[in-house]
């Protein structure tokens, strides 16, 4: 008789646990990423972990457990959770919004079969590792950005029945004797046995457990099946609040450089998706990292692949006329993104970008004179030297933008939301660049996400906006980027009017909210929130724009059915 009964399962909580019950105004913390803001959308590394154990002999199953619920009211994630039978549970803390949700999933997972280890990892686990090892419900934290061998080796140990992993690298745990911290030795300098992203195992998986929706990376995947491609893992420039930055990862990834995929296994990850699938495929990280060599090699395999799919490429400074020249004749439908931060050069510089607007413009220029089909245009709220005026003036410069070059472009305003990444240098040096750090510990993190609006939740003020004016000023620049949008035709009228509503409503309830919190007597201000609930959750569905605005066409055949059934039976994987 086969057991299914897996070695690990892998848990995706929701940002708040309890957000079907709970009020809080989210904010535009999750409108310009695929996701809702309780964050239903697991991190990539699940697929390459279940790949990687497989290949390996060890059985992976992945429960969505956000998504379940967000579709689900009725979901019963403890009923759920009591009958799973595993090896080990493994619960993703990537992303500090999950700091809740997480822990609270632990701390269920714990309750009912308190003798099945729970094993964290992700970014946000590994920099507050030893904070994380002693919350009671978690027993393993696997520290890095490469915790496929690790944990390869911890569940292998923990099948033979051994409970001392002192020699098993980059784990922080705990025994009777109290906290063990291993030494961090493991890193990766290339990525051809990792990160493959093949959907086949996925579906294998899915189908063995006979629970799809739990694999579902995104609250609409069905409808709208986008997919992502991982070119390296660290990152070879030093933006300043980014926890991904080299020097981050330096830190607490011990990573000193960048591990690539090889460029003819890109493109076969991108050709393999590119078979079960007709919706966009986005290739995380600018090729060109790598080198220019690395860049031009991925897009000759493409040249010869010829992908129908919308490839979304990103860039991570100004790129050079041949480039585009080269991405055009390798990809049918391309788009880009491009994150310069601020329309005002200085602050873009103490930012750690430093180029000028002029090559900027070019950028956008070569890539839509080649056939770039859209370009988004990424600028936030709460830099370095940033004043709400200075903020404010970011739409003057996306009109005199979309003037120029029309509505394939798309520039988006955003805010820095809700918190500074730990490990990025605004965060470990926010006196040197004028950001008042509101949160130094997990718990205070865990704390911050069940405060009723994003204001109260938002982890950082700077010298320049506190978190009042952060607030204030995203309604107004959303208000005018919205009629920027509608008058060069980037949005429909009928679209317009709806978010210049929505983001109206939203600031009488941000105000609402204000009250609420300084209503003294807690049960008055439960019952009010608890009133207040089917509007807030209604209005923190797209805040500042619409989902649209971040779209890319998908194919007509959504999902090819048929190579799918074809690959599963008859593909060695």
């Amino acid at each position: 008789m086969i057991n299914f009964t897996p070695d690990l399962i892998l848990l995706h909580a929701p940002s708040v646990y309890d957000f079907r019950k709970k009020t809080i105004m989210y904010g535009p913390i999750s409108d310009v990423i695929p996701s809702t803001p309780i964050f239903e959308m697991y991190p990539i590394g699940f697929s390459s972990i279940l790949e990687y154990l497989y290949h390996h002999g060890l059985k992976v199953r992945i429960i969505n457990l956000a998504y379940k619920m967000l579709k689900d009211r009725g979901y019963n994630v403890e009923k759920v959770i009591k009958k799973l039978k595993c090896r080990a549970f493994g619960i993703d803390l990537h992303w500090l919004p999950h700091a809740h949700g997480s822990l609270e999933v632990a701390k269920i997972c714990k309750r009912y079969h308190p003798a099945i280890p729970i094993i964290f990892g992700g970014y946000s686990a590994s920099y507050f590792h030893q904070e994380l090892i002693t919350y009671p419900q978690v027993d393993y934290v696997i520290r890095g950005d490469s915790t496929e061998e690790v944990l390869c080796q911890l569940l292998k140990a923990l099948k033979q029945g051994k409970k001392n992993s002192i020699a098993i690298p980059n784990l922080t745990w705990k025994d009777d004797n109290g906290i063990q911290i291993n030494p961090f030795s493991h890193t990766l300098s290339h990525l051809d046995e990792f990160s493959s992203n093949n959907y086949l195992n996925l579906f294998k998986s899915a189908l063995m457990y006979g629970d799809f929706k739990g694999y579902t990376s995104i609250h609409d995947w069905w409808k709208y099946p986008i997919a992502a491609i991982m070119t390296c893992r660290g990152c070879i420039y030093n933006c300043v609040f980014c926890g991904g930055s080299k020097s981050a990862m330096e830190m607490y990834c011990q990573r000193e450089a960048p591990a690539f995929r090889s460029p003819q296994l890109v493109a076969k990850d991108i050709h393999k998706i590119s078979r079960y699938t007709s919706g966009p495929i986005f290739v995380v990280g600018d090729l060109r990292q790598g080198g220019e060599d690395y860049a031009y090699n991925i897009l000759k395999y493409l040249q010869v692949i010829k992908i129908n799919n919308q490839i979304v490429l990103e860039l991570f400074n100004p790129a050079k006329k041949d480039y585009f020249e080269m991405v055009a004749k390798s990809i049918k439908n391309f788009n880009f993104e491009f994150s310069p931060e601020s329309h005002l050069e200085e602050i873009r510089r103490f930012s750690g970008k430093k180029y000028s607007n002029a090559e900027l413009e070019e950028t956008i220029s070569y890539a839509f004179e080649y056939g770039c089909q859209k370009f988004d245009l990424f600028f936030m709220i709460g830099l370095p030297y940033q004043t709400p005026q200075k903020a404010l003036d970011t739409v003057d410069y996306c009109r005199d933008l979309l003037k120029k070059f029309g509505k394939r472009l798309n520039p988006l305003i955003s805010p820095l939301a809700p918190f500074i990444d730990p490990g990025s240098l605004a965060y470990e040096e926010s006196e040197r660049f004028g950001y008042k750090v509101l949160y130094w510990s997990l718990e205070e993190y865990r704390k911050a996400l069940l405060q009723p609006s994003w204001k109260y939740t938002l982890g950082y003020e700077t010298n320049w906006m506190t978190r009042e004016e952060i607030v204030e000023t995203t309604y107004q620049i959303a208000l005018c980027l919205n009629q920027v949008k509608a008058e060069f035709g980037v949005i429909d009228p009928h679209t317009a009017k709806k978010i210049e509503e929505r983001i109206n409503e939203t600031v009488e309830m941000m105000k609402k909210l204000d009250e609420i919190v300084r209503e003294k007597e807690v049960s008055k201000r439960e019952a009010v929130l608890k009133h207040l609930k089917p509007k807030i959750d209604q209005l923190n569905i797209s805040t500042i724009c619409d989902k649209d605005d971040i779209r890319w066409p998908a194919g007509r055949r959504r999902l090819n059915y048929l190579n799918i059934c074809k690959d599963m039976l008859f593909r060695k994987i």
